[in-house]
């Protein structure tokens, strides 16, 4: 590969304003999350999720020009590229199993401040045959769809492909919609002793996960009608379906473990 650094197969990036802007505007967000719990108030959380947004979208542009356009990826970059998103998604699991080791230390042996019980009493946790069952489906199914986008891609079958990966991301969004409807029918909130906390912190974490997967995907999604991907170069697509089928293993111990066992 010819560049301007000389003749290797590696890919020096060029000076960009993103990763600046990307921090400076998830400052702001937090901040922002901050003032609107304490003084009601959303223009901060609002334009800073815009300029968080603007970041996403120039940076992810700016990526795709270079793999897609410019030749950057070139193999040994890819295999850079592969082992970056796996460490990530270690990082990831570690991430989790923090929550899950909170939630065993107190489930395995309440505390007498919750009276040795769990779920402690006054707590009606929810039936997890109804709408948690119902979202494990979804995610099964959607994990189901985004492997056969990934087969499709692989036989240059881009008709099915584009069908199974809008599928996936359909799924995505239901899932989502439908915990949103758990959190508001919930008897409980984040504020109801260790259980309330735990549950709150660990799904909702895996929530913003799937909705960060989604929004992968829609991209992906996106690259894939615009033809970006072949058979044999498509990392953007498998990284974005590595990172789903993480969420959907987490989900099966969060239903597992929190809804099933826990409740």
């Amino acid at each position: 590969m010819t560049s301007s650094h000389g003749f290797h197969p590696y890919h020096l990036v060029d000076i960009s304003p993103w990763p600046i802007t990307g921090s400076i505007s998830a400052m702001m967000l937090t901040t922002g999350l901050v003032k609107w719990f304490h003084q009601h108030n959303m223009n901060l959380l609002i334009l800073s999720f815009i300029a968080t947004l603007l970041t996403m979208i120039q940076w992810w542009r700016d990526i795709t020009r270079e793999g897609t356009y410019q030749g950057s990826h070139t193999l040994t970059v890819m295999k850079g590229l592969r082992w970056g998103m796996i460490l990530f998604i270690v990082s990831e699991v570690l991430f989790f199993f923090s929550f899950f080791w909170a939630f065993f230390h107190s489930s395995l042996s309440p505390a007498v401040e919750i009276g040795m019980y769990w779920p402690p009493l006054g707590i009606q946790p929810f039936n997890p045959f109804q709408i948690p069952l119902l979202n494990t489906t979804i995610l099964l199914s959607s994990g189901a769809t985004v492997t056969w986008a990934h087969h499709a891609i692989l036989e240059g079958n881009y008709s099915q492909a584009v069908q199974s990966l809008g599928l996936t991301i359909i799924l995505g969004i239901y899932f989502t919609m439908l915990q949103a409807f758990e959190y508001i029918e919930a008897s409980f909130t984040i504020a109801d002793s260790v259980f309330g906390s735990t549950f709150f912190v660990a799904t909702g974490f895996h929530g913003l996960h799937v909705i960060i997967g989604t929004s992968f995907l829609f991209v992906c999604f996106i690259r894939l009608y615009k033809c970006h991907f072949s058979s044999s170069h498509h990392l953007g697509f498998e990284a974005a379906a590595w990172y789903w089928h993480f969420v959907d293993v987490v989900w099966l111990f969060l239903y597992i473990f929190i809804y099933w066992w826990g409740g």
